[in-house]
Order: structure tokens, then C-alpha cells, then sequence
């Protein structure tokens, strides 16, 4: 039997931390560099354990901050979302998901993430919907637009989705913005 449980990324020992990497640098191909991993730190992680006590699958929810029409959203923002690939398609990724989800729900206005093609079903069978507007970051030298992140960013509106009439602004990062 799975087991699933949240714990912030302070209760996280190290050896459960390396495990999580291993489970992502293995998922994402070796494609999974430290500003990703920088970015999955500092939340809620959702671990499954299979009946032996590996990680399965593995996802975190961490707080950014969002502007739209002059207003800074608290944002739960979904990364490192993976499942072993011995135990894809068993529901798993559903799974991580679900408890992201409920920490989403009751924590914060909205929910984003940037889906990869192989990722997109989930999240649009789950209710997340496509931003259909522009997406933008304020940087230090001022506003960028992230013409490439249109069309992948994902939203769970808590409150009601934003006007896409106008652009959503994401707080600035190292690596991949968003």
C-alpha cells in the first residue's frame, strides 16, 4: 500500500531530501539543475511511499508572489512534481496532487504552475486551467515578458480566476522563472 504524507521542507531530514532529488534528476532526465531544485525547497512537499518505503512520487507547493491589476496575489505555486517511473500511471501523481491541492486551497488565493507536455493532462483533468492571457516577471531591470510560459502556465483560482484581460506578473527568480 502507498502511504502519503506533507511535511514542510524544515522537517525533511537530509537523507529524505536526497532521495526527493534523486527522484527528480532521475524523472527529469538529468534535466533538473540546482535552481529548479532551489526552487522546490522552502514549502509543502507531498511524498508517496511505496509498500517498501521508497519514494514514489513527490511534489512541493511553495509561496509566490503574483501581481495583477496592482494587486500581490499569495500564490501557491506547484514544482518538482514526479513519479518514479516504475509507478507511472497507478494514480500516484493524482495523489501528490490532491494534498498540494488542499494546502493550495486553504492557504492561498491562487495556484500555478508551469506544466510540461507530459504533465498537462493531469493538471487539466484536476480542474487547473490554462491562463489564457500574458505572462510576465518583474526583474531587476524591470518588467520581462515570458512569451514561452503562455500557454503552460496553469492556474487553480481559490478566489476566482483573474481578469485575462490583463497580464500576470510573477516575482523574479534565479533560473527558469517560472
Amino acid at each position: 500500500m502507498n502511504r502519503i504524507r506533507t511535511a514542510h521542507t524544515a522537517d525533511l531530514g537530509p537523507a529524505t531530501l536526497h532521495e526527493i532529488r534523486a527522484l527528480l534528476d532521475a524523472a527529469f532526465d538529468g534535466d533538473f539543475g540546482a535552481d529548479d531544485w532551489d526552487h522546490t525547497l522552502g514549502g509543502i512537499h507531498a511524498l508517496v511511499h511505496d509498500e517498501h518505503g521508497r519514494l514514489a512520487a513527490h511534489g512541493s507547493v511553495i509561496q509566490r508572489r503574483v501581481l495583477h491589476r496592482g494587486r500581490s496575489l499569495r500564490t501557491g505555486y506547484v514544482e518538482g512534481v514526479a513519479v518514479r517511473e516504475d509507478r507511472r500511471r497507478e494514480g500516484l501523481g493524482g495523489l501528490v496532487m490532491e494534498a498540494l491541492e488542499r494546502v493550495i486551497d486553504r492557504a492561498y488565493v491562487l495556484g500555478a504552475l508551469s506544466a510540461s507536455d507530459d504533465g498537462a493532462a493531469l493538471y487539466a483533468g484536476r480542474g487547473w486551467v490554462v491562463w489564457p492571457g500574458r505572462i510576465a516577471a518583474l526583474g531587476p531591470s524591470g518588467t520581462v515578458r515570458l512569451p514561452d510560459e503562455e500557454g503552460t502556465t496553469y492556474l487553480r483560482p481559490v478566489e476566482g480566476l483573474p481578469d485575462a484581460s490583463d497580464t500576470l506578473f510573477f516575482d523574479w527568480r534565479g533560473g527558469d522563472v517560472l
